[in-house]
């Protein structure tokens, strides 16, 4: 199955860049460009990509804006956030506002064909440098209190979720548990099923917006 990708991105030269890194593989195929957020949410709605590859910082409408107003229509698309800026207010507004993932553009070219193909799959992703900006973001703003739906967790699946919020992947999950990556899986969909989160980011913003494993303390 081909993942179809809409690369969205105000510099030409970036664009082509990306076209020419995906023109490679045989699995993903890039339909559509755009050159602001606006055209971004326009091409989005006309060719429904599997993916789109978002700059954050672009004319018209930002990435952050395209992307909350794609979600307003349309609540899987699944946005990957590109940017060269790791350290600013965009990395927590832009999971927050439910894009799918975050990467840098000067990652490896093997690093951004596998977030695609992890956030095509419907995986969730966080680079371990990303995670940790975002949890120092967190860090300094007012908590609200944890769902409820927090108590309707079974032991294991809180370990899970716990997990989760460090960053970890199914795989890295289960070794630490010595389970399955299949058991894994299930246990991760119970958890989003119970909180009512259509990922595994959200999942990562809910721990982090509400501390609720800072009990227990690290070391």
């Amino acid at each position: 199955m081909t993942i179809r990708v809409l690369v969205a991105d105000d510099q030409s030269m970036v664009r082509a860049g990306f076209r020419m890194l995906l023109a490679d593989e045989q699995d993903i195929e890039v339909v559509a460009e755009a050159e602001n957020g606006r055209e971004a949410v326009e091409k989005t709605a006309r060719f429904n990509p599997d993916v789109i590859l978002m700059d954050i910082r672009m004319p018209e409408l930002d990435g952050l804006q395209a992307t909350q107003r794609i979600l307003a229509e349309d609540n899987g698309a699944r946005i990957l956030i590109l940017t060269t800026f790791d350290l600013d207010e965009y990395v927590y507004e832009a999971l927050s506002a439910g894009a799918s993932g975050f990467v840098l553009k000067d990652d490896s070219p093997e690093q951004l064909l596998a977030a695609i193909r992890t956030v095509a799959a419907g995986e969730a992703l966080l680079s371990p440098t990303v995670t940790k900006k975002v949890i120092k973001q967190f860090a300094r703003r007012p908590r609200p209190d944890p769902p409820k739906e927090i108590g309707d967790l079974s032991e294991r699946e809180r370990e899970v979720f716990r997990l989760m919020a460090e960053g970890l992947s199914n795989g890295e999950i289960g070794r630490e548990l010595f389970i399955s990556e299949t058991t894994v899986k299930t246990h991760v969909t119970h958890i989003l099923q119970k909180l009512g989160l259509r990922d595994r980011v959200q999942a990562v913003v809910l721990a982090y917006q509400t501390g609720i494993f800072e009990e227990t303390p690290a070391g």
